[in-house]
C-alpha cells in the first residue's frame, strides 16, 4: 500500500517507495557538487532526530533555523525536526539582530541551528537576553561555537529509535509544523502558524501546474528557503522526485546555472529583471547586421502571445528568431530552462512575454505566507496561461472579491492564525475567509488579477485615489531605475524617490560621452541624469490618467538593498523606513 501524505516528512518516504534517487539534494562544498540520496536524506535525518531527543528535545519545543543559502543541512535538518512534532522556526538571516532577539524570545526559541560565522556573531550577541534558548550549533566549523555534527554523533547510536517513530506516529495532519514570520514593510513580526495540513494540502494541489517530468527534472533552488514559497517548492520537488541543487549564493547563480543546466527553476521578478537588462546590454555592444537582428528579435518577443495568437507570418518569424537569436539566450541560463515560476512581487507582462517567446515561459503565481503560500498560478497547457494575470486558483482554494476589492481567499492552505496574536488574526480573518489586504479582480475567463495592495491605495489633497504599485512596476520597466516608490498621500500630487540603475546610467554616460564622476552622489547631481529619468517617467505615465501621473522626482544616492534595511528579504521597498530616511527629499519634493 502506498505512503499516505499527511505529515510534511512523508514526503521524503513517499520519495524513497516511489524514486529512491541516487541524488536527492545536491550542495557544492569548496568547489565540488556533492550529492545526497534518498536513503541517505532519510537515515540522516533520523540521525538528527535521535541526536535531538537525546539532547532533550520535546514535542512542541521550538527550534531556529538560520542559512545565509539554501542547503542540504537545511532539508535535513527540516525533517529531523518535524519527525519528533517539534516546530521548525526558520529566520531570515539578513534581519537585524534586535529582530533576531524578538522572534527568539516571541517563539521561545530553545535551540538554534544557523550556516556560518556572521549569523552566529549576530545570534551570540543576543543568546543573553534569551532566556529560552539553550544552545547554538553551526553547519560550518566556527570557533567558539558548537557543531551540529555534535546532534548528529549523538544519533548514531540508533536504539532510541522506536522512540522516534512512536513520535511520528503522534504527529498529526492538523497539527503545527512551522512559525515563520513576515518581516512585512510595516511593525513587528507576525509569527505565521502553519500545519502540516495547510504546507501539504498546497504542495498536493498546486503539483498539477508543474510541468515537471516526475523523477527525470533537476531544479535549481536560490529563493531563501525560509520564505514559505521557496520551501512549499523543495517539497513539491520531493514529492515529484526530482533532484535540488542549491545555488551557492545570487552573485554565482549564473555560473551556477551553467553548471547544473536546470529544466525548472523559481524565480523572483527582480532577478528576471536583471537577467534581461544584462542580455540587452550585451545586444547594445553588437554592431551592424548583428545589432539589428538582435533588437529585432526583442521587438518581436515583446509582441508575443500565448497559444498562437498572433497568427501564423508571426510565428513563422518567431520560430526563425528562436534559431538565431533567443538560442543563444537559452544557451547562456544552461540550454534546459524550460520553465520558471515567479512570485513574490508583481511580474512585468514585457518580461513574461520576452521570456515565453523565448521558449522559457515564466509562469506567475500568486500566494502570501499565511496561505501556505499559493493561491493561484498560471499554467501553459489547457489554455491557462493569460500574460497580466496570475493565473487561475487552484483546486480546492477559493477566491472571493470583497465588495471593495479586496481578494479573500479561503482553503485548506490559510493559516492557523498568528502566534500568541489573536487580535490580530481577527483583524485578517472574517469566518473561514482570509483577507489579503491585496485588491484584484477575477476576469470573466476565471484569471486573477493583482491590481495593487488595499493600505497602500492613497488619497491626493484634491480626493482623487493613487495606486502606487501599478505605477512603480510601470516605471520598473525602464532600464534607467532599479528601485521606485511613488509618494503623494494627502499632497497635491503624485511623485517618486527613485534608485537609480547606476550600472546602465554610467554605460549611457559612456555612450554619450557624458561625464559623471566616480561616485553615486556625484551620478544623481548630474542634471543630465534626473532629466533623462524625468523623460522616462513621462513615457510610463502615459498609461495613466492625468490626475494620477508622476509629476516630480528625486534621486536617492544609496543602492536599496536588504541589508541596508529598505528592501524587505522578497525585495520589496519597505515604504515607512524609505520615507523616513529620505525625508529630506519628500520634503523638498513637496517644498515642505
Amino acid at each position: 500500500m502506498p505512503i499516505e501524505i499527511k505529515r510534511l516528512f512523508d514526503f521524503v518516504y513517499y520519495q524513497k517507495e516511489k524514486f529512491n534517487l541516487e541524488k536527492s539534494l545536491v550542495t557544492k562544498y569548496n568547489g565540488k557538487w556533492v550529492a545526497t540520496s534518498t536513503q541517505e536524506f532519510i537515515d540522516q535525518a533520523n540521525a538528527i532526530s535521535r541526536g535531538l531527543l537525546r539532547i532533550g528535545i520535546k514535542q512542541g519545543d521550538k527550534i531556529a533555523v538560520i542559512s545565509s543559502t539554501n542547503r542540504t543541512e537545511w532539508n535535513l535538518l527540516d525533517i529531523g525536526v518535524l519527525q519528533l512534532g517539534a516546530i521548525n522556526v526558520p529566520i531570515y538571516p539578513t534581519i537585524s539582530k534586535e529582530d533576531y532577539k524578538y522572534i527568539f524570545n516571541h517563539a521561545e526559541v530553545k535551540y538554534c541551528f544557523l550556516s556560518d560565522e556572521a549569523l552566529f556573531e549576530k545570534a551570540n550577541s543576543i543568546k543573553d537576553e534569551v532566556p529560552s534558548l539553550k544552545e547554538i550549533y553551526s553547519f560550518e566549523d566556527i570557533k567558539g561555537c558548537k557543531n551540529w555534527q555534535e546532534v548528529i554523533e549523538l544519533g548514531k547510536d540508533n536504539s532510541n529509535q522506536d522512540q522516534v517513530k512512536k513520535l511520528m506516529d503522534k504527529v498529526k495532519y492538523n497539527d503545527l509544523a512551522t512559525i515563520i514570520y513576515t518581516s512585512g514593510t510595516t511593525g513587528v513580526p507576525k509569527g505565521v502558524m502553519l500545519s502540516h495540513s495547510n504546507i501539504v494540502s498546497n504542495v498536493v494541489d498546486s503539483k498539477p501546474r508543474l510541468p515537471i517530468a516526475e523523477g527525470k527534472t533537476k531544479v535549481l533552488s536560490f529563493l531563501p528557503v525560509c520564505h514559505i514559497f521557496e520551501r512549499m517548492l523543495h517539497y513539491l520537488y520531493i514529492h515529484n522526485g526530482l533532484t535540488i541543487y542549491f545555488a551557492e549564493s545570487i552573485e554565482k547563480i549564473s555560473d551556477n546555472i551553467k553548471d547544473v543546466k536546470p529544466n525548472f527553476m523559481s524565480v523572483v521578478p527582480r532577478l528576471l529583471e536583471k537577467i534581461y537588462d544584462s542580455i540587452i546590454a550585451k545586444g547594445s555592444e553588437l554592431t551592424g547586421t548583428k545589432k539589428r537582428l538582435f533588437f529585432w528579435a526583442v521587438e518581436l518577443g515583446l509582441k508575443y502571445e500565448p497559444y498562437e495568437a498572433n497568427g501564423w507570418w508571426y510565428e513563422k518569424q518567431l520560430a526563425l528568431a528562436n534559431k538565431l537569436i533567443f538560442s543563444k539566450w537559452r544557451e547562456a541560463l544552461g540550454g534546459n530552462l524550460t520553465t520558471m515560476v515567479s512570485g513574490s512581487a508583481p511580474l512585468q507582462p514585457r518580461l513574461s512575454r520576452i521570456f515565453a517567446a523565448a521558449q522559457m515561459q515564466v509562469m506567475e503565481g500568486y500566494g502570501l505566507t499565511e496561505t501556505s503560500p499559493v493561491v493561484s498560478v498560471n499554467m501553459y497547457k489547457d489554455h491557462m496561461f493569460k500574460i497580466g494575470t496570475v493565473g487561475k486558483p487552484i483546486d480546492h482554494v477559493e477566491v472571493k472579491i470583497a465588495e471593495d476589492g479586496e481578494i479573500l481567499i479561503k482553503g485548506p492552505n490559510v493559516m492557523q492564525g498568528y502566534y500568541k496574536d489573536p487580535e490580530r488574526t481577527a483583524e485578517v480573518m472574517t469566518g473561514e475567509y482570509f483577507h489579503t489586504g491585496d485588491k484584484g479582480e477575477v476576469d470573466k475567463d476565471g484569471f486573477l488579477k493583482i491590481t495593487g495592495r488595499k493600505k497602500e491605495i492613497f488619497k491626493t489633497s484634491g480626493g482623487k485615489y493613487i495606486a502606487p504599485a501599478a505605477l512603480e512596476n510601470e516605471m520598473k520597466q525602464s532600464r534607467f531605475i532599479e528601485q521606485i516608490l511613488v509618494i503623494g498621500e494627502g499632497q497635491k500630487m503624485p511623485a517618486a524617490i527613485i534608485q537609480p540603475n547606476f550600472d546602465f546610467i554610467n554605460e549611457w554616460a559612456n555612450r554619450h560621452s557624458i561625464k559623471l564622476g566616480d561616485s553615486l552622489k556625484e551620478i544623481i547631481s548630474n542634471p543630465k541624469v534626473k532629466e533623462r529619468i524625468m523623460q522616462e517617467i513621462e513615457i510610463g505615465n502615459k498609461k495613466f490618467g492625468k490626475w494620477e501621473t508622476i509629476k516630480k522626482i528625486e534621486l536617492t544616492p544609496e543602492i536599496w538593498s536588504v541589508d541596508n534595511e529598505l528592501l524587505t528579504p522578497t525585495f520589496k521597498p519597505k515604504r515607512e523606513t524609505i520615507l523616513k530616511k529620505y525625508k529630506h527629499l519628500y520634503n523638498k519634493i513637496y517644498e515642505l
